[in-house]
């Protein structure tokens, strides 16, 4: 069976909550569950060494040797809370025509609100019946149209990350105005969970050449914006180790599993084959599996009967940790011996995440 503690009980049902909170817009923004990275980050380790090359792998270990009481296999789920976040003319929806410019678009926006009024709620009762906890990027503008949702959240044992101030991109902001940016989006979650966000997701991943240095500053651990391996990674960036956790394309929703031509089996049958691979290759090496989840498209009740089988076939399985990210974030700090320590020349000349100079 999986390796796996149990979320607390969530403090009142779905239905209790969408009773109470009537029309509220909902966001998907990851915001981080960990307190203040003072107060409750791991002792972070020394500086992962320099790389002469573009990455220093590991050498192999013995089997069960890379995550926590020897789970073979990490699996992260990504839930976004992004409803209410969006603009309300112009966001992308499942209406393939554009509204007139400027004008509002109701059935959009009340699209995106589903993901507060039933989708969210309903993978929160999900994850409770399978023990599973998971990291739930957060846009701020969304949190404080539902702060409590955030809270509940949190409550149930997932954590809050940061996932800007607005669902807008943030790729050509000034440096002082991409840290506003984050900024903004922290407070809103600090305020309303009454914890500090650890970890980082930009609208589609697109970051300016600065974000590491300046997630850095704000004390960050850990960023996702980047789908280059299926393990976490260590990076120096102004002197310190940073964590890059994965993010994943092919198995997130908004990219690869949209409503049209969308196969409740093939999605099930994609989980457990991206499942099955990374397990068997688990044996030697640290692999992670990654899935993302939007509040308002996976949130839909025939996607979470996928889910609910999915996380049913993968809990058999021996050695299954279901982490959070900040959780992964921390173990990579920790165990710096055990994940590659990657070194990339300057963001803007590399195209790769990394330092800004």
């Amino acid at each position: 069976m999986s390796d796996n503690s149990a979320s607390p009980p969530g403090r009142f049902s779905r239905r209790t909550f969408v009773q109470g909170s009537g029309g509220l817009g909902a966001g998907l923004i990851a915001a981080t569950l960990a307190g203040s990275r003072i107060a409750e980050a791991q002792p972070a380790p020394s500086a992962p060494p320099g790389a002469t090359s573009t990455s220093t792998v590991p050498s192999p270990t013995a089997k069960g040797a890379f995550w926590p009481n020897g789970a073979r296999l990490a699996v992260s789920l990504s839930l976004m809370f992004e409803a209410g976040g969006q603009p309300i003319s112009g966001a992308g929806g499942p209406i393939g025509e554009p509204i007139a410019r400027g004008l509002p678009d109701l059935p959009t926006n009340a699209f995106f609100d589903y993901g507060v009024t039933e989708g969210i709620p309903r993978l929160l009762d999900l994850f409770d019946r399978h023990g599973v906890r998971m990291s739930s990027f957060m846009i701020g503008q969304a949190v404080d149209k539902a702060p409590q949702l955030a809270r509940e959240i949190v409550a149930r044992g997932h954590e809050a990350a940061a996932h800007g101030r607005t669902w807008s991109n943030s790729y050509a902001l000034s440096p002082a105005d991409e840290r506003r940016f984050i900024a903004d989006c922290v407070a809103s979650i600090e305020r309303a969970t009454g914890v500090r966000p650890l970890g980082w997701n930009a609208y589609w991943m697109r970051n300016t050449v600065h974000t590491l240095e300046i997630l850095q500053d704000l004390g960050f651990l850990y960023h996702i914006d980047d789908p280059s391996r299926d393990e976490p990674f260590l990076q120096t960036i102004k002197g310190a180790p940073f964590v890059t956790v994965p993010y994943t394309m092919h198995m997130n929703d908004i990219v690869s599993f949209g409503f049209e031509g969308f196969s409740a089996a093939a999605y099930e049958q994609a989980l457990r084959d991206e499942f099955d691979q990374l397990y068997d290759e688990a044996a030697s090496r640290p692999r992670m599996m990654v899935v993302s989840l939007h509040d308002r498209i996976s949130g839909h009740a025939n996607r979470v009967r996928a889910l609910d089988r999915f996380l049913t076939y993968a809990r058999a399985r021996d050695g299954v940790w279901f982490a959070r990210k900040d959780e992964i974030a921390r173990w990579t700090l920790a165990h710096p011996d055990l994940f590659p320590a990657v070194s990339r020349g300057p963001a803007g000349i590399s195209g790769l995440p990394g330092s800004a100079g």
